[in-house]
């Protein structure tokens, strides 16, 4: 076996060493969130709320290894998604990978795999035409910026801006800036010919 397919295997096998952990409610609870998100059901997968389910059930992994069952869960599904694999298939995928795979978890796979695969792979066919990310929140704030490492007084307005973004990989990314008065009233007039555009549509 080649050094980076061991290597990888060996990866493989630490993250299943780790869904062995969860119990099988905790781990269709797991799937069953990242399935809603590949399903479109959701704007973004918000990993700290399977991490809060981790600790509320009392399974104590670092970040680490749970952003490391997220990431292996959501592209297993989405790879499943574009390949059109049936629950079958998928599970046999998983066992060629890993044989440290339980049961009641390959069970849980399977069962969930067949009742949402179908609208996964749909809704893959779909974002790969549209491949872009989603705004999820927008929360802006209006400053008074009083001094600089320049200037003594400034006493300058600015409004400050803070964007959600679903990205496409399914993480919620956050971008932020800051605007003069003038750039602010820019931004607001372009916004409004937008709308104008979007009315007329």
């Amino acid at each position: 076996m080649p050094a980076a397919a061991a290597e990888e295997s060996h990866g493989v096998n630490r993250v299943v060493d780790n869904i062995c952990r969860l119990s099988p409610e905790l781990f269709a609870e797991s799937c069953q969130h990242i399935l809603n998100y590949l399903q479109g059901q959701t704007r973004g997968l918000e990993s700290a709320e399977i991490s809060d389910r981790f600790q509320r059930a009392g399974v104590l992994l670092d970040h680490e290894a749970q952003q490391n069952i997220i990431r292996f869960l959501l592209l297993t599904f989405r790879s499943a998604g574009k390949n059109g694999l049936s629950g079958d298939d998928l599970v046999l995928r998983l066992e060629e990978g890993s044989n440290k795979w339980p049961k009641a978890s390959l069970q849980v796979v399977h069962r969930l795999w067949s009742e949402h695969g179908a609208l996964v792979h749909a809704q893959q066919e779909t974002q790969d035409m549209l491949s872009i990310g989603q705004l999820v929140d927008m929360q802006w704030k209006l400053g008074l910026a009083v001094t600089s490492d320049t200037c003594r007084s400034l006493n300058s307005p600015f409004v400050s801006l803070l964007l959600k973004i679903a990205e496409p990989s399914g993480q919620i990314s956050q971008k932020s800036f800051e605007m003069t008065i003038p750039q602010f009233q820019n931004f607001h007039k372009k916004f409004k010919e937008m709308a104008a555009v979007m009315e007329t549509v």
